[in-house]
């Protein structure tokens, strides 16, 4: 019976154990360097989201600007935002407003710290 010295309850070691009653794991180191790649990418049209959410799902940090589609049609940016924030709710991610122009997506790995009215949900 494999493993049935855990069930023997005398304390005598004396018994050789075989080497067949053991898996040998290849495990790969916990503290494994992994690259977090930040991108930046700008909404001049509504179509821009669909470059957005593919970075946002191959884990990538985005900052976008949305200053060029506010400026050309807000009913889009809205369209645009809300889009976004399905993305982000779907890869258990995070999303804030920086400023009037900035807004910043997260993968589930990372999370955004707000402090004070520096930093607005989105």
């Amino acid at each position: 019976m494999p493993l049935g010295f855990l069930n023997n309850n005398s304390d005598d070691e004396s018994e050789d154990i075989v080497e067949d009653d053991f898996v040998e794991l290849d495990a790969k180191p916990a503290d494994e360097k992994q690259d977090v790649v930040v991108r930046a990418e700008t909404l001049k049209e509504f179509d821009d989201t669909e470059k957005v959410q593919e970075q946002l799902r191959d884990g990538k940090i985005v900052w976008v600007n949305i200053q060029p589609l506010k400026n050309r049609d807000m009913t889009k940016l809205k369209r645009a935002v809300k889009r976004l924030k399905k993305t982000v709710r779907a890869v258990d991610g995070d999303i804030a407003g920086v400023d009037e122009e900035w807004i910043v997506l997260t993968p589930e790995y990372a999370s955004i710290e707000r402090t004070g009215s520096e930093m607005n949900e989105a």
